[in-house]
Parts: C-alpha cells; sequence; structure tokens
C-alpha cells in the first residue's frame, strides 16, 4: 500500500501545493534562475578563504547573535549605494532574502491575517504567506504587468491586509515600480490598516533606476528587502538583508530562531562586502548584456516587458511550454514560469547571450517559414 504526502495530516492551506523551484538540466547554456554568470573573483576568494579560516578557529562558540559586524557594514553599503543613510539599527539580515520575508510574515501575518501581492510576482511571497499560517490575496496587474494603482487602492481598502508586498523591479516581468505608487499604496496599506507594506528589491542593483530607500523616512511600517543572491554572485550563500525602522528590526527577533546566521555564512558575507567595487563592476557588464537582449529580441520580432532586472521576459506564444522545449533542445535552457505567453530569460554571459539569441532566431525563421 502506498503512502505519500495526502496521507499525512498537512495543513489544508497546502494541500495541493507544488515547492518552489526551477528544473536543473545538465545543458550547455542555462539562462533559468537568475543568477549571476560570473564567478567570484579569486583575491575575493582568497579573502573568504581567510576570514573563514579564522571564523573555523572559533566554531566551538556560537556566531554572533545579532549580527552586528555583518549588519554594520551592510548598513555602509546601503549608505554608499542608495545615497541614504542607514545604521546598523536599521538593518536584519537572514538566511536569504526568502528568511527574511518568512520572519516578517511570522512577525506580522500568521493564522487570522492576510498579505496581498500583485501577481503576477515573486511566487515565494504567497508560498511563505501560506506556509505561516497567513491568508494570500492576489492582488491585480495591468495588461502590461504594471500595477493597477486604483484597483490596488481598491483592494487594500476591501481586504485591509495585513502586509503588502510590492517587488521592484518585479519578478518574473522585470519592469520597474515608481516610487509614486509605492507611495499611494503604503498610504492606502495605512489608511485600511496599519498594515506593513514591504518592497522587494532583490533586483535593485540592476535597475536604471534608484533604490525606494529614502521612502523609509517617516514611514514606519516600510520595510525594504535585498538579497547578496544576485549582484553579489553569492546564490550559494544565502544571505538577505531587510532595511527598516528599528522597531521593525526589534520586532523581527522576536521570531528568529537562536543564532540563526552561521559564523561562516557572517565571515563569508563580510568577505564580499570587502570586494563590493569588484562585484558591482560586473553588474554593470550584466545590465549591458540585458539592454542588448531587450534590442536583439525585439529586433527579431518578439515582445519584450520592460526590464529593470538580471533577465528578461520575451514572448508572446501561444503555447510558451513548446517554445521553452524548442530552445531547449537547442542546448539553452530558460524559465517558464507560468506567464501564460512568455518566458523569462537570464542576462548571462555575452556567449551564453549569443547562444539563446541564435536559438530564438532559428525558431522564430522556423515559425516564419
Amino acid at each position: 500500500m502506498s503512502f505519500g504526502i495526502d496521507d499525512l495530516p498537512v495543513r489544508d492551506e497546502l494541500r495541493g501545493k507544488s515547492p518552489y523551484g526551477a528544473p536543473q538540466l545538465d545543458v550547455p547554456v542555462r539562462l533559468n534562475t537568475n543568477e549571476n554568470p560570473y564567478p567570484l573573483p579569486e583575491p575575493l576568494v582568497e579573502r573568504i578563504t581567510e576570514r573563514v579560516r579564522e571564523a573555523a578557529r572559533h566554531l566551538n562558540r556560537y556566531p554572533d547573535r545579532d549580527a552586528v559586524e555583518l549588519r554594520t557594514a551592510l548598513a555602509a553599503y546601503l549608505t554608499r549605494t542608495a545615497g541614504h543613510p542607514v545604521a546598523v539599527g536599521n538593518v536584519w539580515a537572514a538566511n536569504g532574502s526568502n528568511e527574511v520575508i518568512q520572519q516578517l510574515l511570522q512577525t506580522f501575518g500568521g493564522p487570522g491575517r492576510t498579505a496581498i501581492g500583485f501577481e503576477p510576482s515573486y511566487s515565494m511571497h504567497g508560498l511563505i504567506a501560506r506556509g505561516t499560517g497567513t491568508g494570500w490575496i492576489s492582488g491585480p496587474r495591468n495588461e502590461d504587468f504594471t500595477i493597477d494603482l486604483g484597483a490596488a487602492e481598491k483592494a487594500i481598502a476591501e481586504h485591509r491586509p495585513d502586509v503588502v508586498f510590492v517587488t521592484t523591479p518585479n519578478n518574473p516581468t522585470g519592469n520597474a515600480v515608481p516610487a509614486s505608487t509605492v507611495v499611494a499604496l503604503y498610504e492606502a496599506a495605512q489608511a485600511a490598516g496599519p498594515s506593513m507594506l514591504v518592497v522587494d528589491e532583490a533586483y535593485i542593483e540592476f535597475s536604471h533606476g534608484g533604490s525606494l530607500l529614502p521612502l523609509l523616512d517617516g514611514r514606519p511600517n516600510l520595510v525594504i528587502s535585498r538579497t547578496m543572491s544576485k549582484a553579489f554572485g553569492a546564490a550559494g550563500l544565502r544571505l538577505g538583508y531587510l532595511a527598516a525602522h528599528p522597531a521593525v528590526v526589534d520586532a523581527v527577533q522576536l521570531v528568529r530562531l537562536p543564532y540563526h546566521l552561521s559564523a561562516v555564512t557572517q565571515a563569508t558575507a563580510l568577505a564580499a562586502l570587502e570586494h563590493t567595487d569588484t562585484l558591482l563592476g560586473y553588474v554593470e557588464q550584466l545590465k549591458a548584456e540585458r539592454d542588448r537582449l531587450v534590442a536583439e529580441l525585439r529586433a527579431t520580432g518578439y515582445d519584450v516587458t520592460e526590464s529593470d532586472a538580471n533577465f528578461v521576459q520575451f514572448g508572446r506564444f501561444e503555447d510558451s511550454h513548446a517554445v521553452w522545449r524548442r530552445i531547449l533542445d537547442r542546448g539553452v535552457l530558460v524559465r517558464d514560469n507560468g506567464v501564460p505567453g512568455w518566458l523569462r530569460v537570464t542576462a548571462g554571459t555575452p556567449a551564453e547571450n549569443d547562444a539563446f539569441l541564435d536559438a530564438v532566431r532559428e525558431i522564430k525563421k522556423e515559425q516564419s517559414a
């Protein structure tokens, strides 16, 4: 007799759901998970080795529970790159931005509370909401994937969510959200709540514009979430962080697990922050490649969503999964992320992007023949 997940006493809101993840296939070119394609530079690898070696001498002791040195370095990075002063008391760090989001929902969501996001957007917001017992509300977007502000304000007034998510640049569509829209949504959330507004800036370093960090002034219920996975080329590190009013930082510590950031994680992140200039140089290269992908895809005859991220959403297809398969057959893996009629490609190295562009040009020619 077979026994599976449906036979377990799983919570009702988790039944029938699938875990988050993209296929990892052994193909020459993988452009499906928005990773930074450039390996860490050798001087940084050496610095990581030095810092981890030092941390290893003290692994018999618990790590710094409050990660003060790391949070201080993150605050300095934000102050420098966003042009807005940030203190250590404004910053919290966790194991990837997903744990940051989880801690926020554990603190401000939970049973009997709700969160809203404007979909299509980062699917983990809804998945983590359900995982924390938070009711999930799918808010509206326009045909061009921008947020329908009037409809969004109406939905917030109607549902009175405890947490509002705004992703900019948005994943999977790539478009940025204007500061004026975020301010309007914050005001709507306070009028209906008050509630927390979480701005997910996982891809902000790739944006044509700047961070919304300055909006924190005078808005204690606003949170900016970030990650080192993308711009820092450190997806394997699993380090995310937030900037917010110090009261928010105090609040999320009510739910954090003891010593949640290992000494090795903290040491590695500190080493990476010492090499910010080099890593952001790679970001500039990827921004240029992203813009090249947009131009070449449009020149080939595809529709392309405006992108401020390190990926590009392109279409439109009657059967996007069939096109995904045809691209895969040419040795290139992109993301079929469930937006009807669209696919998403990560900006890779010039050679990887050339391989992708060759594949989609061939497919376009076959369709036109």
